[in-house]
């Protein structure tokens, strides 16, 4: 029986990293009590103001334990727990598809030792339960060669259960489809398998939108912010001077300075935004003209539009986590040495019985590792990404590989691409620490190992035909060993000694 003690020795890097990241949690967990509230926390604890938001996360992880007599603190316990358990599926991952230990550590590390992560578990929001429910489906769909029936339903379920969670999660069919399309084979596995998944994601989607119709009163929809967030990034890319739009739709577009200073954000929420002031004319609604307004810019300007979304998805691989001007304040997901509150969050959510508590020195030392490079740098998650791109290119000599990096990386490409069309904003990059290290570990290990088989003078066989020669001759070796003996023993005796050392050496 194998102790606990041998297997934290046989993978020690990784079990400095889970200590590491377990008393970072236990840190959070006593410094702030009993949960750091966000302003759309209220949401998902009752208020969900006319379906703005998916309500998969208060539905599944929130209300259930809140009614279990749980209380706040321990939602914030079960998401450090989700934490913990995405680091070691991520580790197992990257063994199971013959990465080094070192390199399987490095794919657990950020969601591990990141303090963005950490203060994501402590607050109630749903984007813990979201990249829960991504890692969940890369382990199911990877965890054995070929994406098996039962798997690949189970896999595509709990991706289409994120799209309950996060809106964003809708956009994780591309890479499920991507993913199936390379992995079965012949077209008409492809198409049997491309049509089951696209059905079985649809079952969780479908079943909320009955949910939100039927039960909520908000339609069949899961959330009603699309055209306000894209009101956002249309109107702040766009060149009002070059627009082509109605006369009435004009206040709509803000001036360069209106847009500078709210920022997509800003634009798509702040009372002060055009969309907020605008006064449509008789027999035209504000979402009527705003919808046209949007698809005037998009269909006139939409290079602007692309380069304006382009330009925000870069900014992950920054060194530092900075914001510029309009956008959501990063100070938001950060750790704050007292007990941080929002216009629309009070004390009375918290109710008499759970009065918010800091505890100062905890505080102040998460804040200050946070601060201070507590963080997954912008370069290790681009080479990450570069890493997993360039393991796609090894379908066919490493296949399995190569399957692993299409699923990781596009599930990252989905989740950041999808939110950065909105806006950006530092809380919608956590998916990228639970994706990106994955696919940058299993595309490290498939160039290794195209490395070693084509490094020079071996012509990409020599390994292989030594190890057939060993083989052969270790065969040779034993039926030598075991043939029957003449001589001093019986004729039915069998010697596994017959040579001596220096000639089972040579042999």
């Amino acid at each position: 029986m194998i102790m606990p003690g041998a297997v934290a020795r046989k993978h020690w890097p990784f079990a400095v990293l889970l200590a590491a990241g377990l008393a970072l949690r236990l840190a959070a967990a006593l410094a702030y009590r009993p949960a750091l509230l966000y302003i759309d926390s209220v949401r998902y604890l009752g208020d969900d103001q006319h379906g703005l938001d998916p309500l998969g996360y208060s539905y599944l992880l929130l209300r259930p334990v809140l009614l279990g007599r749980g209380g706040l603190a321990a939602v914030a316990g079960l998401q450090h727990a989700l934490g913990l358990a995405m680091a070691a599926c991520l580790y197992a991952l990257a063994l199971r598809h013959g990465a080094s230990r070192w390199l399987a550590a490095l794919a657990a590390a950020p969601v591990l030792l990141d303090a963005y992560q950490v203060q994501a578990e402590q607050m109630i929001m749903p984007d813990v339960l979201f990249e829960a429910l991504v890692v969940a489906a890369m382990t199911v769909l990877l965890w054995r060669p070929g994406p098996g029936l039962a798997r690949l339903a189970a896999g595509s379920a709990l991706l289409g259960l994120s799209a309950t969670v996060r809106q964003v999660g809708e956009l994780l069919v591309l890479p499920l489809l991507g993913y199936v399309l390379a992995a079965a084979p012949g077209w008409r596995a492809r198409a049997a398998r491309a049509t089951a998944a696209i059905a079985v994601f649809a079952l969780p989607v479908a079943g909320y939108l009955a949910l939100s119709a039927v039960a909520l009163g908000d339609g069949l929809r899961l959330s009603n912010m699309d055209d306000a967030y894209l009101y956002g990034r249309t109107a702040y890319a766009a060149d009002c001077a070059t627009l082509r739009i109605p006369v009435y739709e004009r206040p709509l577009c803000p001036s360069p300075a209106t847009a500078a200073a709210l920022g997509v954000d800003g634009l798509a929420t702040d009372p002060g935004s055009p969309l907020y002031r605008y006064v449509p004319p008789p027999g035209v609604t504000r979402g009527a003209a705003t919808a046209q307004f949007d698809a005037a810019v998009l269909t006139q300007q939409p290079l602007r539009v692309a380069l304006d979304i382009a330009g925000d998805a870069t900014r992950v691989f920054a060194l530092t986590r900075d914001t510029s001007q309009g956008d959501p304040p990063v100070s938001r997901w950060q750790f704050q040495t007292s007990y941080p509150v929002y216009y629309s969050v009070d004390r009375t959510v918290l109710g008499t019985t759970a009065t918010p508590r800091v505890t100062r020195p905890l505080a102040d030392a998460l804040r200050a590792y946070q601060l201070h490079g507590g963080f997954t740098p912008g370069p290790l998650l681009l080479a990450f990404l570069v890493s997993g791109t360039g393991g796609c290119l090894f379908l066919r000599r490493h296949r399995r590989l190569a399957l692993g990096c299409i699923l990781a990386t596009g599930l990252a490409a989905a989740a950041l691409l999808g939110a950065d069309a909105y806006e950006f904003s530092w809380r919608y990059q956590l998916p990228a620490l639970v994706t990106l290290p994955l696919a940058g570990a299993l595309g490290a290990t498939a160039f290794l190992r195209f490395a070693v088989t084509r490094r020079p003078g071996s012509r990409g066989t020599m390994m292989r035909c030594t190890i057939t020669r060993l083989n052969r001759r270790s065969r040779r070796s034993r039926a030598a060993s075991s043939t029957p003996t003449t001589g001093s023993g019986s004729a039915g005796t069998r010697s596994s000694a017959a040579t001596g050392p220096a000639e089972r050496t040579r042999s």
